[in-house]
C-alpha cells in the first residue's frame, strides 16, 4: 500500500490505511489545526529532525483506562510521603524541553525537535497541551506532557531525573484525570514502564471508537 503524501490542504487518510507498523501518511505541517485533526482522528506524529513530519495510528493501540491504574506497594509509600510535590501546568515549557534532552535508550537523538516544541507549546496557549509535575525543593524533576481535549487525554512524553518523579507524576495525573471523568488515556505504542501502570493494547477499531464517544 502506498503511503498518502500530505500536502498544504488540511486531511488525513482513514487510519485503516496504515501499513502494519502504523506508518500512515508523510508531510504537511505542524500547525495547530492539523494536529488538532490529528488527535481527533486517532493519529499522533512522530518523526526525528532529519524526517519530514510522520504520521502514525498503530493497529493495536497502547492505552491506559484510568480506573485500570496499577500503583505498586513502594509507590504507594512514594506517594504518601513528601518526597515530591504535584503541580499541574506551571512550567510546560520547562516539561518539554527536559523530555527533550532526556536520552533514550537505543536512541541517537530525539524525536522532540524545535518544531515540535514550538508547535506544542503554541497548543499549551491554545490550553491544549498540558503538563504535569513533580517538584522537589522547588526544583523540577520529573513530569510529562501531552494533549486533552475532551474526555480523553493524549500522552507525549515523560522525563524524570530524580528516581520515581515521572511515576509519581503521572499517577498523580490519572488520579486527576479519573476525577474529571476522563475516559481514556492514549499510550500510543507499547512501553514496559507504561504496561506496568497497567496501559493494555486494545483493537485500533475500539479506540476509534472511543474517541467519537469522547471527543467533543
Amino acid at each position: 500500500m502506498q503511503i498518502a503524501v500530505l500536502n498544504d490542504d488540511l486531511w488525513f487518510p482513514p487510519v485503516e490505511d496504515a501499513l502494519s507498523d502504523g506508518l500512515l501518511a508523510v508531510g504537511g505541517d505542524l500547525n495547530t489545526d492539523r494536529l488538532l485533526l490529528a488527535y481527533r482522528s486517532g493519529i499522533f506524529p512522530w518523526f526525528s529532525d532529519d524526517e519530514p513530519p510522520l504520521w502514525w495510528s498503530p493497529d493495536p493501540r497502547f492505552v491506559l483506562f484510568p480506573s485500570e491504574l496499577k500503583v505498586s506497594k513502594s509507590m504507594k509509600k512514594v506517594l504518601n510521603s513528601n518526597a515530591f510535590e504535584f503541580r499541574v501546568n506551571t512550567a510546560f515549557e520547562d516539561v518539554i524541553a527536559c523530555c527533550s534532552a532526556l536520552p533514550r535508550r537505543d536512541q541517537d537523538g530525539t524525536w522532540i525537535t524545535d518544531e515540535i516544541i514550538a508547535a506544542y507549546t503554541e497548543l499549551h496557549r491554545l490550553r491544549f497541551a498540558v503538563s504535569a509535575e513533580a517538584w522537589q525543593n522547588g526544583v523540577l524533576v520529573g513530569g510529562l506532557y501531552g494533549i486533552r481535549m475532551g474526555d480523553c487525554f493524549f500522552g507525549e512524553s515523560m522525563f524524570s531525573r530524580v528516581s520515581n518523579a515521572s511515576k509519581f507524576a503521572f499517577i498523580n495525573w490519572v488520579h486527576l484525570l479519573q476525577q474529571e471523568s476522563v475516559a481514556v488515556i492514549d499510550c500510543q505504542v507499547h512501553t514496559e514502564h507504561l504496561e506496568s501502570l497497567g496501559a493494555r493494547m486494545i483493537p485500533r477499531a475500539t479506540f476509534m471508537q472511543l474517541l467519537a464517544e469522547h471527543l467533543p
